[in-house]
């Protein structure tokens, strides 16, 4: 963006109209912002990692960041890195089912992710002990430790108990995430500019914590060796509660505003209103349209991994691979990831919603055929030994399914209206979510049909032909995405200057707290939203009027 000349401080926002803010301190923020622009024109070159980092510390507050750090690289990216390898033996060498039932039981755990509008609009709306978010952390938290020390304390548990410890473990991660996605589709809407920022950070910190995570995993199994059942299985479980510990630290450090006289008695208006509120901005075909795509991508592109797990591990049908190096399979599956966080940053997330995913589509398929190529050995045919063709499948794979993944996050949270932020991104999530969970147990359904079972891997080849084929059919969905670029705002204009705005911004007013000498004042968002033109003009005055203390 070129400069744009000062403009004099008569030109200004009169933010002091209403008499939210004294003439002092309006003179105040207007020095600020003019320091802000001009800091903002020598930094127009790419930033290194560390200043990457700085910029959002500065931009969005450590405190968010400590939480992105916390909830999606040691909850999820940690935790499950180690859960991942845990639950996959757990099912086939514990509780000894077959790879349909455990694909399908691994769908049923995740449907704590399937009801995330429901924990989003509790964050929204239903504050406790006067606060929105920290609570709501703390609770995430002691669920995850609560279900993991279970596990870890039952080494035979029944399939029912254990299935439904394993869904509180997931809840607690899927209440964790809403609560920072609340925060993450907040700061889109405040800071536009950041939003592809902000989705590549959640992804480097899942990605660094899945590599770290499946490291200690596949480490732990090959120290331990042949006893994994016991003692590697309820070892792992129990480390499984360290992340959710941190959890609850990160709630209670993450900057929050204090609401002690919030009326509790008018609760289920505010329920009422949000619903409404998601409700007409469903109807809206800039909104539904996307939400189509999302789902039928997701729900095409089935899962069948439970099938490759079993057969990587068979012993006489199979390739008969050791714990430890399923761990490193999935490890170097991270650092695949970890490159699609980073091409995403520094190559695609300029480019058009459609350009993005109709590629990653289109490479998502045809990296699908390595496992084609695995299955049928004829990578011993080029030479290529089982072990090195795997770890390259892995990598590969988790590093186009991150870019695709990417691009679907940024269009979520640009279709968020004020005032439900978390509610609705939530409810977004939870689109994709049962998408990934009819993908998952469509996987199994083709398992079950090609009967492919512990030790029958005879039709795995026509069940991997089927998932690369289905795989295409997205492609003819593309049209319900927008053609827009991923830096533009998506919503309409009525969507976005609704009369309630200012009051559901008011209700989150760390995002808009302004200090200036210690004092703290918060903008009026009517004449936010009155001004947003003149605030477009030039996004580094509206991250400095926000999210600043």
């Amino acid at each position: 963006m070129s400069p744009q000349p000062e403009p004099p401080p008569g030109d200004l926002p009169d933010v002091s109209e209403k008499g939210n803010i004294t003439s002092q301190e309006e003179e105040a923020n207007v020095l600020l912002v003019v320091e802000a622009k001009s800091a903002a024109r020598g930094k127009s070159a790419p930033l290194s990692p560390v200043g990457w980092f700085r910029m959002l510390g500065r931009e969005l507050d450590w405190s968010f960041v400590a939480g992105v750090v916390s909830t999606y690289g040691v909850s999820q990216g940690l935790g499950g890195g180690i859960m991942r390898v845990a639950s996959d033996y757990y099912w086939k060498d514990v509780q000894r089912v077959q790879p349909s039932a455990a694909q399908v039981y691994q769908g049923v755990t995740s449907i704590p992710w399937m009801v995330k509008p429901l924990w989003g609009l509790l964050t929204d709306v239903l504050p406790i002990a006067g606060y929105r978010r920290r609570p709501y952390f703390v609770i995430a938290g002691f669920m995850g430790v609560v279900a993991m020390l279970v596990l870890s304390l039952h080494s035979k548990l029944h399939v029912l108990f254990a299935l439904l410890a394993l869904m509180a473990g997931s809840a607690s991660v899927a209440i964790a995430d809403v609560t920072i996605d609340a925060c993450v589709a907040e700061n889109s809407i405040i800071h536009p500019h950041l939003a592809a920022d902000m989705i590549s950070l959640n992804g480097f910190c899942s990605s660094v914590g899945g590599l770290i995570g499946f490291s200690i995993s596949g480490f732990l199994v090959h120290a331990i060796g042949p006893q994994i059942n016991v003692v590697f299985l309820k070892g792992a479980l129990g480390m499984l509660a360290i992340p959710s510990a941190l959890v609850i630290l990160a709630g209670m450090m993450i900057k929050d505003v204090h609401m002690p006289d919030f009326p509790y008695e008018q609760a289920h208006m505010k329920f009422v209103e949000a619903s409404k509120k998601m409700f007409v901005t469903l109807k809206c075909p800039e909104v539904w349209r996307p939400c189509v795509y999302m789902y039928m991508s997701l729900a095409l592109s089935v899962d069948i991994q439970e099938g490759m797990f079993y057969w990587y591990t068979n012993k006489s049908a199979g390739l008969s691979f050791s714990e430890g190096f399923i761990g490193f399979i999935f490890a170097i599956g991270s650092v695949g990831s970890l490159i699609g966080v980073i091409l995403y940053q520094n190559v695609l997330k300029n480019y058009s919603f459609r350009s993005v995913l109709c590629l990653s589509q289109l490479l998502l398929s045809l990296s699908g055929m390595l496992d084609l190529i695995l299955v049928l050995r004829l990578n011993l045919k080029l030479g290529i030994p089982d072990y090195y063709f795997a770890v390259i499948d892995e990598g590969v794979s988790k590093m186009i399914n991150r870019i695709k993944w990417f691009p679907l996050l940024v269009l979520s949270s640009k279709l968020c209206p004020p005032g439900i932020e978390g509610t609705f991104y939530a409810l977004l999530m939870s689109i994709d979510n049962v998408g990934l969970l009819s993908g998952s147990w469509a996987g199994g359904l083709i398992l079950h049909v090609l009967n492919i079972t512990r030790t029958e891997f005879k039709n795995l080849w026509a069940a991997i032909l089927i998932r690369n084929a289905m795989r295409l059919l997205p492609l003819t969905l593309l049209f319900l995405v927008p053609r827009s670029d991923q830096n533009s705002n998506l919503l309409p204009a009525d969507l976005l200057t609704e009369d309630d705005c200012a009051q559901s911004q008011v209700d989150s007013v760390e995002l808009t707290s302004l200090t200036v000498d210690g004092k703290s004042s918060t903008c009026s968002l009517h004449q936010g939203c009155k001004h947003q033109e003149y605030v477009e003009q030039d996004d580094d005055e509206v991250s400095l009027l926000a999210n600043r203390s």
